[in-house]
């Protein structure tokens, strides 16, 4: 088994999910509790639960699954809940699921009591290489993602392989967009071990790489003050494109597919504004097209992705901020994007 040591937590890397139990049993909890949606009470809560019998000090607190759920609704919903079922401040929360639970969960436990104890088990790629790492909590509100949120860390993190098993494959597409910029913005060579490789099934090893990586910037820059603004490549112009598709499409994009056209519109303002060479801009473009399916922008919609890019929590004075490329491996940090330029960058895509 291996670990990774975070801001004060362990990430376990465990498919038994034995550190799980012995973590609860030696944290003397009054009670525990353990946060799901449909989809993980289905397919990984029974896994969790065995490791579990025998103990009759905690419950089931399930949620809708989805985006929709992340709001402050279903947060009070929770904590009525927890209320309800007798939590006190020697609590613990276990959030099993995807970044929906992450977010949520960690924001909830963050607030009830002013903080109680949580833990990550992340059941969803997207999950394990992205949400359940750094401490970000967050909720949507009027569909802008995580503008409401606290950064908390979890007492621990417990990745299991064995849970990516049930994903279907564009819920792993969707993570290994996250794995992928963490190529684009700090490692070309673990970029091009992933797109040499086969993506459908990203291995353990690459998983462990990916959480690697981010947890060395979370660690060096656990409040974004600076280098953790890296991890938001592809997010600006990615964020918009999520809400807007959340809002307008029978079927939304998912996070992973957004942030796809986000890097590719990222990487189109890194060459224009940073001189990214058009050879590292073709080779983003071809990556990503062809593990993405193409997604219409239509230039009518330009000013209302860049009203919700406006509202971005990364921006300053007003001003549209994006982290760019000097070159694959290597990103600039807070660089001012005009509505000319995003929209430039939007119909480069949608030129493709």
């Amino acid at each position: 088994m291996k670990t990774i040591q975070s801001d004060g937590y362990p990430i376990y890397f465990d498919n038994s999910l034995s550190e799980l139990t012995t973590f609860v049993k030696k944290g003397h909890y009054s009670r525990f509790f353990i946060l799901s949606d449909e989809n993980t009470a289905k397919h990984c809560l029974p896994l969790v639960r065995d490791r579990f019998a025998g103990m009759d000090n905690f419950d089931i607190i399930e949620i809708n699954a989805g985006e929709e759920s992340k709001d402050i609704d279903f947060c009070i919903g929770i904590w009525k809940m927890l209320i309800d079922f007798g939590a006190d401040r020697q609590s613990l929360l276990i959030n099993l699921g995807g970044g929906v639970i992450s977010d949520m969960g960690g924001f909830v436990a963050s607030t009830f009591k002013r903080g109680i104890d949580f833990v990550h088990v992340p059941t969803t790629l997207l999950s394990q290489v992205d949400a359940s790492v750094g401490g970000k909590t967050g909720i949507d509100i009027d569909k802008i993602k995580n503008i409401i949120g606290t950064f908390t860390q979890p007492k621990a993190v417990f990745i299991a392989y064995e849970l990516l098993k049930s994903l279907p494959a564009r819920q792993i597409l969707s993570g290994l967009a996250e794995m992928l910029k963490h190529g684009l913005i700090l490692d070309a060579g673990y970029w091009n071990e992933l797109k040499g490789g086969d993506l459908t099934k990203p291995s353990a090893e690459l998983i462990y790489r990916s959480i690697e990586i981010k947890n060395g910037v979370v660690m060096a820059d656990p409040h974004e003050k600076g280098l953790r603004k890296s991890l938001n490549f592809g997010h600006t112009v990615g964020h918009a494109v999520e809400t807007n598709s959340l809002v307008n499409d029978e079927d939304p994009l998912t996070h992973g597919e957004a942030i796809a056209i986000g890097m590719i519109c990222e990487a189109y303002l890194s060459h224009k504004k940073l001189g990214m060479s058009e050879a590292e801009l073709n080779e983003i473009v071809k990556t990503l097209l062809g593990l993405y399916p193409k997604y219409e922008i239509r230039d009518d919609s330009h000013q209302v992705l860049c009203a919700l890019m406006l509202k971005d929590k990364k921006n300053q004075n007003g001003k549209i901020n994006c982290t760019l490329l000097n070159r694959i491996g290597e990103c600039k940090l807070d660089n001012i994007c005009t509505d000319e330029e995003l929209c430039e960058s939007l119909s480069y895509y949608a030129g493709l």
